[in-house]
């Protein structure tokens, strides 16, 4: 699965995650989820190409996001 940050930053605003501005390696991202005490945070690459896997995975893994591949495959699928 590939995906430029680009793309992955279009899909977290749209799954209510809150720009925050840039950093030096890209864009701060974050969103409280009910039940947690402090909200989930991640930057993510502003870059056209596509992401490397492994950066994907960190931001997609339970650490940040906790969103995991299946969302992000629900959501380029529909």
């Amino acid at each position: 699965m590939t995906i430029s940050g680009r793309e992955l930053m279009k899909l977290l605003e749209a799954d209510g995650w809150t720009r925050e501005g840039r950093w030096t390696h890209g864009v701060f991202y974050h969103k409280h989820f009910p039940g947690e005490r402090r909200p989930r945070s991640t930057v993510v690459p502003d870059k056209s190409s596509a992401l490397p896997r492994s950066t994907l995975g960190a931001i997609l893994s339970a650490k940040q996001t906790g969103l995991g591949s299946k969302w992000l495959r629900d959501l380029m699928n529909s």
